[in-house]
């Protein structure tokens, strides 16, 4: 599936698309250039799940949780971690395979490690403010 984003007024209905393709698969890995708009659409889908707290890049902390609706969320950036060890030293398997919602940013630094079914976002930059979202079940 595709999805053309030509602002950001256009992320909600891509979040709820996303969601609506997405049915019960609940691991979430998000590709893109750095600045192509990762962490703003997850920012989208946390809301559009109910996370009313503020939704922040966990880049030093590596991962953050949030609760919605008696729901819980995890949102990885793995851009910064130099090996597989530091996805093991936080637990990974705890929260990959936990039944929550995990969106995870920088996949391709853990990709050994993620589960065998998940929801694969690529985000392509069109220009300043359009993006291409391609969306597919691995």
């Amino acid at each position: 599936m595709n999805i053309n984003v030509n602002s950001l007024s256009d992320l909600d209905q891509a979040a709820i698309s996303l969601l609506d393709f997405a049915g019960a698969e609940k691991i979430f890995v998000f590709e893109g250039d750095m600045g192509a708009g990762k962490t703003t659409f997850i920012k989208v889908l946390a809301k559009a799940l109910g996370v009313k707290e503020l939704v922040s890049s966990p880049t030093f902390s590596i991962v953050n949780e949030y609760e919605a609706e008696g729901n819980t969320f995890y949102h990885f950036d793995f851009y910064r971690i130099k090996n597989l060890q530091e996805a093991y030293d936080i637990g990974y398997e705890e929260y990959f395979y936990s039944g929550n919602t995990c969106f995870i940013e920088w996949p391709e630094k853990v990709e050994e490690l993620l589960p065998e079914h998940y929801i694969k976002v690529e985000i392509k930059m069109l220009s300043e403010n359009e993006r291409l979202l391609s969306i597919n079940k691995i």
